[in-house]
């Protein structure tokens, strides 16, 4: 431990503490550990090197979980979403960049930005699609469903942040189990891991009911589909994984459907789909 705990010393601290644990971008997040600790933003760290931290037994308890590959987000209760800050915490899955590309598709298909939708989001999670798109569309109202009320506590945090409790719903059940309404547009990150595919230490951290989609994988889809296709919604915009594509082409070989386009991700792999009935 340094002899001051001035800034630029607990920076250096933590910066080694974590490469020794080959934590990845350790310079990074020991800045982003002790913004968070602090409160302050990254001009105020980088102009303050020689003020001195007081409590700091927090902050290296922080760095002692992240050395253990625990996320930093679900340290720091703070995850970066489309030029947003939401809250997280372990009960939901940690949202990745390319499901901005998720939301991205689906305002593609609204031509009408201040029309008035019904949208369902299923797998909820921290809420952070359903809580964008309503920002972006002014008159949807939407109701989001999860199996995990954990994560849908993690979601009303999120949607009393932006204030958009009267405009989100939230409900607890599996798939469309628990909607009786009409719905224009589903939308749904569901979990389409294989169960026997092994994964990185900290994925393991995550809720595991939001990663593991069945035997083969693509099971919690599948079942979205066959809702899908047995009612009256218009449009279908789903995260799928890389390797999906040609399953979910063959699972709908039917003419009930007008279309069916998939998107690619940041890597260029297969990510998505939206099925327009």
């Amino acid at each position: 431990m340094p002899s001051k705990y001035l800034v630029k010393y607990i920076l250096k601290e933590i910066t080694q503490t974590l490469d020794a644990h080959k934590i990845k971008r350790a310079s990074r997040e020991a800045q982003l550990l002790l913004m968070a600790h602090l409160s302050v933003d990254e001009l105020w760290l980088i102009t303050n090197q020689n003020i001195e931290v007081q409590k700091i037994d927090k902050l290296f308890d922080w760095v002692n979980r992240r050395a253990k590959n625990e996320p930093l987000e679900y340290i720091i209760n703070s995850v970066s979403f489309y030029s947003e800050e939401f809250y997280i915490a372990s009960g939901a899955l940690i949202p990745r960049p390319e499901t901005e590309l998720l939301i991205d598709e689906v305002l593609k298909n609204i031509k009408d930005k201040n029309s008035v939708i019904k949208f369902v989001e299923v797998g909820i999670g921290s809420g952070i699609i359903s809580i964008i798109l309503a920002k972006k569309l002014p008159n949807a109202e939407f109701i989001a469903v999860d199996i995990s009320q954990d994560a849908l506590n993690i979601a009303q945090q999120n949607i009393q942040k932006f204030g958009l409790n009267d405009r989100i719903k939230l409900r607890l059940g599996s798939l469309l189990e628990p909607i009786g309404e009409d719905i224009d547009y589903l939308i749904s990150n569901p979990p389409y891991i294989a169960d026997d595919e092994k994964l990185e230490l900290n994925l393991s951290y995550e809720p595991q009911n939001a990663l593991f989609g069945g035997f083969i994988g693509d099971e919690i889809i599948k079942k979205l589909l066959d809702e899908v296709l047995n009612s009256n919604i218009n449009f279908f915009t789903c995260e799928i994984g890389y390797d999906q594509k040609d399953k979910i082409r063959k699972y709908l070989k039917t003419d009930s459907f007008f279309s069916l386009e998939f998107y690619k991700d940041y890597s260029d792999f297969n990510r998505g789909f939206t099925l327009r009935l």
